[in-house]
């Protein structure tokens, strides 16, 4: 028995790789933050290259395999390989980010604490992608959490950052309450918190309909805050605009995506019926409650509200997290689908999304550095100041917008294409009048850009070589992505591996 653990929890080692050689680097840039308080651009480094070997060893798992570690708490799949994929790079981008950044460094802030919680948060991360247990997803939640509380506060003479901070905390801590109370009610009706025990439980015994409704809507509640979700979403607009913008653009994209692995894993493993072909604990049990409907109303709200905000914002950086709340809302569709076919569709939307929106955050880090302002009205002539960082940062919001050629068209047209196959043609429509709503807030920045202050005489805004090549990283793909897809669609649908959907 107790070989047989051994061996169990060495196997289990086996696979943890990434996730130790994570934990191995926080440990270090720890000690190295105490051994050198103001050398942090070594401390950066070093983080750089821990998540690069990090990368490698999750290159190792892209083998196709489903291995379950340390007793299903930790699953290893094409699924939680490619979102863990998702957050290493997005990761990565981070750090470079963080280095050129002046709004971090014109200040006396001990940055090594900095890259300690980046590595901490990305760890969190790495754990809610792969959980397969209810326990070892709510700690994984609270890691990332707590790193991003501080992280959203760290320019904390900044007022603006201290209420985003705090606001954070409050709105973080009532939905982790309400999640934990809905995993406590799970527990009482299945006796279990393993993902796959749950669906068994559904499938070969009643559960009273009730209180499995209500946990399931306090789960909800902690899904919907973690990914931005109306009506969860309050905290979003005013954490995006007073923390750092590195950190914005960390939770815009790494945070959601694991928010949206954790949910899917969770729904669809659970409560999956592949008799019903339904979304729900047992034929029995749910047969009159349609999730989808849920899901479906919560999107819409989502989108709508997202985008219909961001109409009125002149901060760039608010304008943005409301497009990251409408983004959210699209990406939602794709669970109303409930096949491989709309999963597939949310994991090409993930990828196109991290380099468009970490791009447009880029660039807005690298022109508030320079003008000292993030006001729209700020842009104006910005055309001809720096032209090239202008046409890449329209690139972006044109992706964003969903036009072609860019990759923000395909990931688009593949969730409305998933949808109409599916028979959710309203849902779809919904979508495309979004999208039309949300080029009306893009087309003022483009317009300030090029068509405001022609005649006038403008000084040029220049860039060095590393902030132009780290644009052209994230530009190139958003091109190329738009016109050959191929590629990134095949690896999304072979990493579409959840429990029952067909």
């Amino acid at each position: 028995m107790l070989q047989s653990t051994l061996d169990g929890i060495l196997n289990s080692l086996k696979v943890f790789q990434p996730e130790i050689t994570l934990t191995v680097v926080l440990c270090l840039i720890l000690i190295l933050d105490l051994i050198l308080k103001n050398r942090p651009k070594i401390i950066a480094w070093s983080l750089f290259v821990g998540l690069l070997i990090t990368g490698y060893f999750l290159i190792q798992q892209t083998n196709g395999l489903t291995i379950s570690a340390f007793e299903n708490m930790f699953l290893v799949d094409p699924f939680s390989v490619y979102f863990r994929m998702l957050i290493i790079l997005t990761s990565i981008f981070i750090v470079m980010f963080s280095m050129m950044s002046g709004e971090l460094y014109n200040g006396k802030r001990k940055l090594g604490e900095y890259y300690i919680f980046v590595a901490s948060a990305t760890l969190g991360m790495f754990l809610m992608s792969g959980a397969g247990n209810l326990l070892m997803m709510y700690l994984a939640i609270e890691l990332t959490s707590l790193s991003f509380y501080i992280l959203s506060g760290y320019k904390k003479e900044v007022p603006d950052s201290n209420e985003a901070s705090l606001k954070y905390l409050i709105y973080g801590a009532v939905s982790s309450g309400m999640m934990l109370y809905g995993i406590s009610i799970i527990y009482g009706l299945t006796g279990s918190l393993d993902f796959i025990n749950i669906n068994k439980a559904f499938q070969v015994s009643e559960v009273s309909f009730l209180p499995l409704v209500a946990a399931n809507i306090l789960m909800l509640v902690g899904f919907g805050f973690k990914i931005s979700a109306v009506p969860f979403h309050f905290w979003t607009p005013d954490v995006y605009e007073g923390a750092p913008i590195t950190i914005t653009a960390f939770l815009s994209v790494a945070s959601k995506a694991a928010g949206f692995a954790v949910l899917m894993r969770y729904f669809f493993t659970a409560y999956y019926n592949p008799v019903a072909s339904a979304l729900s604990g047992s034929i029995a049990t749910l047969s009159g409650f349609d999730w989808n409907i849920i899901i479906a109303i919560i999107s819409v709200a989502t989108m709508t509200i997202g985008n219909f905000i961001a109409i009125w914002q002149t901060n760039l950086k608010r304008l943005l997290a409301y497009s990251s709340i409408a983004h959210a809302g699209y990406m939602l569709m794709g669970i109303v689908v409930l096949s491989n076919e709309g999963i597939a569709a949310i994991l090409i939307y993930f990828a196109v999304y991290l380099f468009m929106n970490l791009g447009a955050f880029y660039i807005v880090m690298l022109i508030a550095d320079k003008i000292g302002s993030e006001d729209i009205e700020s842009y104006k002539g910005l055309g001809y100041k720096t032209p090239f960082m202008a046409v890449v940062l329209s690139i972006f919001l044109i992706s964003l917008t969903g036009l072609p050629p860019t990759a923000g068209f395909i990931g688009k047209l593949y969730l409305f294409a998933a949808l109409i196959n599916h028979q959710w043609i309203w849902l779809a429509i919904v979508g495309v009048l979004n999208s039309v709503v949300s080029l009306y807030y893009y087309v003022k920045v483009f317009r300030n850009m090029f068509l405001k202050n022609i005649d006038e005489q403008h000084n040029e805004i220049k860039f060095n070589a590393p902030q132009i090549i780290v644009a052209l990283l994230l530009v190139i793909p958003t091109l190329v992505f738009g016109l050959y897809f191929s590629p990134l669609v095949n690896l999304a649908q072979a990493s579409v591996s959840i429990l029952g959907l067909k």
